[in-house]
């Protein structure tokens, strides 16, 4: 019999969105809550590694995550010069397996779609506009109020709402979440035909301009600057200051520059950073994903991070025959080295970029390799 009968999962992004999948296959109960009033995720693309790959084959949503992601093997390095010109191919390591792409850029709507219609499929109950308002445990459940009004009792809860966690805030937990130092441009447009890996500039006005194709004919676009407030420009004002930073940069940003037009296809966020220490679970009630770690997108692994975290937690929770210390004492064994792993490599990158100095790129991607590539 499973630890658990019915679970509440808050926030629907990648990584809650998995656990309720998971769990729900398995026979469990899943409400869903999120406070955002639909399907949405933040930015305008993403970049998934083989061992993401590998859990939304678990999950079921491979087939259709490639129809419309595109899949790649290799890092293309240009230089700033007036002709972008190539100086290296770097071939990806394959994360996932052999028998999967090494990775795969996506258009981030969409995987979100994909994702909550395939918990939709699974049974969970999915509620927009809503998140949790009081949380009341003791050793056999939590009690919990919902801002629509509707209360609860749940075997366990997931705190899966993101980087600024409110489930995180109302338990208490200390949590400083510190900026690297970077702010990235992205940007949705038009993909090159002759632009089929992903490819990154180092040097110039920025950090890096880099670009990753998300589908037969989309790309996203990212320029890399020194963090700095935008939150008081204008969408046209942001989108100025982006085309006058790509202008340096030539190749394929010369092919499409004239198309980025849209404001509204363009983000701008802060590369953040913080890891939380374990446990990451306070009595029933645990934290996944970004809610307790968090890194600069160097190595692309933040969505795969969260995805792992919902596969170990699901299983345990389907797996074991109840909600005790040696379950919380075995999520942990298997999450927080391999998270930390991850977070510590991301954050040598990204000090490398801002020393402006060429580290030991290839040995930083070994260690990554050898702590992800065997399944979670």
């Amino acid at each position: 019999m499973p630890a658990v009968n019915n679970v509440l999962v808050v926030g629907a992004g990648a990584a809650g969105t998995a656990t309720a999948i998971l769990l729900a296959e398995a026979g469990v109960a899943v409400d869903l809550v999120e406070i955002k009033p639909e399907v949405s995720a933040l930015g305008s693309g993403i970049t998934l590694q083989g061992n993401a790959l590998r859990v939304l084959r678990q999950l079921g949503a491979l087939d259709e995550c490639l129809e419309y992601g595109f899949p790649f093997s290799q890092l293309v390095i240009r230089v700033p010069d007036p002709a972008a010109t190539i100086v290296a191919r770097v071939d990806d390591i394959p994360f996932g397996g052999a028998d999967l792409p090494s990775t795969m850029g996506m258009y981030r709507p969409e995987l979100a779609r994909i994702l909550m219609d395939r918990a939709d499929r699974a049974g969970v109950k999915t509620r927009f506009s809503t998140t949790i308002e009081s949380l009341d445990q003791d050793d056999d459940g939590v009690d919990v109020t919902l801002s629509d009004g509707s209360a609860g009792r749940y075997d366990v809860v997931v705190g899966a709402d993101g980087l600024r966690s409110w489930t995180r805030r109302m338990l208490e937990i200390p949590l400083e979440t510190r900026s690297v130092g970077m702010g990235a441009f992205r940007m949705f447009g038009p993909k090159p035909a002759d632009i089929t890996e992903f490819h990154a500039i180092f040097g110039g006005p920025s950090y890096m301009a880099l670009v990753c194709p998300t589908s037969e004919t989309t790309a996203y676009w990212s320029l890399v600057e020194p963090a700095r407030d935008r939150t008081t420009q204008t969408p046209q004002e942001r989108l100025a200051d982006f085309l006058e930073l790509s202008r340096p940069y030539h190749g394929p940003w010369d092919e499409v520059r004239d198309s980025f037009t849209d404001p509204a296809n363009l983000n701008y966020t802060w590369f953040e950073h913080h890891l939380l220490d374990a446990p990451w679970n306070r009595g029933r009630v645990v934290l996944i994903g970004d809610a307790v770690h968090t890194c600069p997108p160097t190595i692309a692994q933040g969505a795969a991070m969260g995805f792992e975290d919902a596969v170990v937690l699901a299983e345990l929770l389907t797996t074991r025959d109840r909600v005790d210390d040696e379950l919380w004492d075995a999520f942990t064994a298997r999450r927080f080295d391999r998270v930390s792993t991850v977070v510590e490599a991301s954050m040598q990158m990204a000090q490398w970029n801002l020393d402006h100095v060429q580290g030991d790129v290839p040995g930083v991607t070994r260690r990554v390799a050898a702590a992800v590539s065997t399944p979670a």
